[in-house]
């Protein structure tokens, strides 16, 4: 399965986003923290990634005579290239879009269901939107300072006082002005 059928799965993407960060879960783990899929969906899509190479076993134990495997990101993982993307229909834009949405709104409501969620306070929660007027070469201004100011953080790793927060970016362009008479 290539990158883009893996990714376009709104569970998969889950177990993705669960073990970002450099996080080693096991699939109890992953089930436990994803209570509204099937414990055999979470099992089968484990599977599917693994054979994708987007995920390996990072650890396996004895647990009751059954061997219990801790899952991880590869970080040799596959990815969508800008070639693949640019191939993608709209139909799996479409489907690429829905199911990131669909993520989205799972973790926010597990963050949401947790006893010491704080959105509008401390956890500093934002999903607002703006419409921005930018000439293609501004947008790619805007891009590489985003990417410039992002990169160094998702290079961090868990540790004292930090949290993972899931940042969402989404950039569409809007309805074309109407051309002057």
């Amino acid at each position: 399965m290539d990158p883009i059928e893996l990714l376009l799965h709104p569970v998969r993407l889950r177990i993705i986003h669960a073990l970002s960060g450099g996080r080693l879960r096991t699939a109890g783990e992953l089930c436990d923290r994803m209570p509204d899929v099937p414990r055999t969906s979470v099992y089968r899509q484990l599977g599917l990634l693994t054979e994708g190479e987007m995920l390996e076993i990072g650890d396996e134990r004895r647990v009751r005579g059954a061997v219990e495997r801790s899952y991880r990101l590869r970080p040799d993982r596959p990815t969508v290239s800008p070639e693949a993307s640019s191939a993608m229909t709209p139909h799996d834009h479409r489907q690429g879009f829905a199911a990131a949405m669909a993520v989205l709104i799972a973790e926010f409501n597990a963050y949401l269901d947790q006893a010491d969620a704080d959105p509008g306070g401390a956890d500093a929660v934002g999903y607002r939107q703006a419409t921005l007027w930018v000439s293609p070469e501004e947008l790619d201004t805007m891009l590489t300072g985003f990417g410039d100011l992002v990169a160094p953080l998702a290079a961090n790793q868990p540790g004292p006082g930090r949290r993972p927060y899931l940042i969402s970016p989404i950039l569409f362009p809007g309805e074309k002005p109407a051309s002057p008479s």
